[in-house]
């Protein structure tokens, strides 16, 4: 494994299971298995590793979510959905490192990786927006129902178990039907069919080495 890599990893683990405040660079160079001096060559300083792990990780959520915004609202907002489950079930040390420590950055720093967190949730947004436009949603408060979509969908990386009762793929569908329930969906409820999310799968594999 390249030692870049290492050191990556090594970040997340650190920051996910004690925090960044509570992650020495002694503690880094230990997992990853690295002296000190050869640490500081790879990260810089620890708040540029972690923004390096948050800018990676937010460019690839926009960068499959963009490819989700061709269809229906309905349909965008459900793939979108499913991306989050299905990102946030199988990368769940990063995601909640992304999640939870904004908080640890300067304020200079922590503006820049806001306005690419506000790029990806712009997509969802427009989505919503966009059904509240034509019909397809009714909710009072487009931008609160937003958030509450992001914060049910990122909690899963929290619990989720790989062999836990429920397989992924029905989690993901799941949590699809129950966001067009916070939307106010009209019409009948959608048939979903495990071969979305299967599509969306095969965009995370390709976008997350």
């Amino acid at each position: 494994m390249p030692t870049g890599t290492r050191v990556r990893d090594a970040a997340i683990e650190l920051f996910a299971e004690r925090g960044f405040h509570g992650t020495g660079i002694r503690d880094l160079a230990e997992r990853a298995g690295l002296s000190s001096a050869t640490l500081y060559h790879y990260m810089g300083t620890k708040e540029d590793l972690l923004v390096s792990i948050m800018t990676e990780s937010l460019d690839r959520l926009f960068r499959a979510g963009e490819r989700l915004t061709g269809a229906d609202p309905s349909s965008r907002i459900t793939g979108l959905v499913e991306l989050h489950v299905l990102t946030h079930a199988t990368h769940r040390l990063e995601t909640r490192v992304v999640d939870d420590e904004m908080r640890s950055l300067s304020p200079d720093r922590r503006a820049a990786v806001v306005a690419l967190r506000d790029r990806y949730e712009a997509l969802w947004q427009d989505a919503i927006d966009a059904g509240c436009a034509d019909g397809s949603f009714h909710v009072r408060a487009p931008r609160v129902a937003r958030l509450a979509l992001l914060e049910m969908c990122g909690g899963i990386a929290r619990w989720y178990a790989p062999d836990g009762p429920i397989p992924l793929e029905d989690l993901a569908l799941r949590y699809a039907e129950m966001a067009l329930g916070v939307l106010g969906a009209a019409g009948p409820p959608p048939v979903f069919k495990v071969d979305s999310v299967r599509r969306i799968s095969a965009i995370v594999d390709e976008i997350w080495p």
